[in-house]
């Protein structure tokens, strides 16, 4: 498939990205939300650990299918039937009535929001050159945080003056919105020669070592990056730096600019640095690292780790994103929604587990009478172990990687 014109790739990411910063909105809102909810619906850690990991368990069961979906289909036309679930989801989450109807409503959002980014990675494998593949999804993610960004203070200040129920009605047709400006935007698809088309199998996938050599930092690292940005921050900053509500919306705005800050500097620096030979492996094993050293003192320091902690360990954790678009490029053009549907699956089945598991340490901890402050370092001390164990996986194969990692022929 020919490369896109600079001005058609422009509209076309500019539609990816305006449907993409409400599936991160939605993703995020819990965590601002969780006050709110836990007052109404009488939430225990446990409980919201489970409703913002809800998001996650539909996101997750449509990643195998989806993969297949987008490769024979294409990225216009898998979006706005999933996206139209989104609508429905979020209409269905307003008028909720009780923590099971919460949690099938956060269920059908995240069934709808999941193509919006497999379908522009898959997109960008095709009608992008490799360096242009990396600046976008570096941008793309950035998108993802303007998003975040606005499930923090401004969904904190709209919820006193309008509820949380009218906040998902015009949720829902935002995203209406954007999926006008998709069929707009987004070129068709056209399948691709006889002789360069794959199988609907995900085998070559799965016979990847390179594949399975990337799978636990992406469960762990990156499913834990986004598990604590999208939840866990919150309740950190409310239940253990002793924060009031609003002071947790701040400084979850300052997380998430302080990532919209660093995704915008991966996009500028990342296809300079892969013109140099340095690849996605080299960055992910200098830095993440130093996401593991911070994660640590955030369960050292305990209540004294705020905001500013919990910043610095997002932004140290950014090198993982780096294994997405990597894993794209390591496979034919033709195998890409499959190899990075795969590798989503693998993110968000971590996310679940860590949202959701958290709050089952931090609830089982306090049964086993530990303070709670004390029963949140605990929980994150077993996430901190779990890190450096995928990271020690990923430099055992880190050899073979550098070889597997080169970019695949279209």
């Amino acid at each position: 498939m020919a490369l896109l014109s600079r001005r058609a790739a422009v509209q076309m990411f500019l539609a990816f990205a305006f449907a993409y910063f409400f599936s991160a909105l939605l993703r995020a809102i819990i965590a601002t939300l969780a006050p709110t909810l836990t007052g109404e619906f009488a939430l225990t850690a446990r409980d919201l650990g489970l409703l913002a990991g809800g998001y996650f368990i539909g996101f997750a069961a449509t990643q195998l299918p989806l993969g297949t979906w987008l490769d024979r289909h294409g990225p216009k036309r898998v979006i706005l039937a999933f996206l139209s679930i989104a609508v429905a989801g979020c209409i269905a989450f307003s008028l909720a009535g009780s923590f099971a109807t919460l949690l099938a409503a956060r269920v059908l959002c995240g069934i709808g929001v999941s193509a919006c980014l497999m379908a522009p990675l898959t997109g960008f494998r095709r009608w992008l050159d490799p360096g242009a593949q990396l600046r976008a999804n570096s941008w793309m993610l950035m998108t993802g945080s303007f998003g975040m960004l606005a499930s923090t203070l401004p969904v904190q200040w709209l919820v006193p003056l309008a509820g949380w129920r009218p906040l998902f009605w015009a949720l829902a047709a935002l995203i209406a919105l954007s999926m006008l400006l998709l069929a707009w935007r987004v070129p068709a698809w056209q399948a691709p020669p006889a002789g360069n088309s794959a199988p609907a199998s995900y085998a070559e996938v799965w016979r990847s070592a390179y594949f399975w050599r990337m799978v636990p930092i992406g469960f762990f690292s990156y499913g834990g990056l986004v598990a604590l940005q999208t939840l866990w921050a919150g309740p950190w900053m409310v239940r253990v730096a002793g924060y009031t509500p609003v002071e947790s919306a701040a400084g979850l705005f300052t997380i998430n600019l302080s990532m919209l800050v660093t995704f915008w500097s991966w996009g500028v620096v990342t296809p300079l640095l892969a013109r140099r030979g340095i690849g996605a492996d080299r960055l992910i094993a200098w830095g993440l690292p130093c996401s593991l050293l911070v994660l640590a003192a955030i369960v050292w320091a305990g209540p004294a780790a705020g905001a500013a902690a919990l910043a610095l360990f997002c932004v140290s954790s950014s090198f993982v994103t780096l294994a997405q678009p990597a894993i794209g490029m390591a496979f034919p053009a033709a195998l890409a929604g499959r190899a990075l549907s795969a590798y989503n699956l693998v993110i968000f089945l971590g996310v679940f587990t860590l949202q959701w598991g958290i709050g089952l340490l931090v609830d089982g901890l306090e049964a086993l009478g530990w303070p709670q402050v004390a029963a949140f370092q605990g929980a994150f001390a077993v996430f901190l172990a779990f890190s450096v164990a995928s990271y020690g996986w990923f430099l055992l194969g880190n050899r073979d990687n550098r070889r597997a990692a080169q970019p695949a022929s279209p």
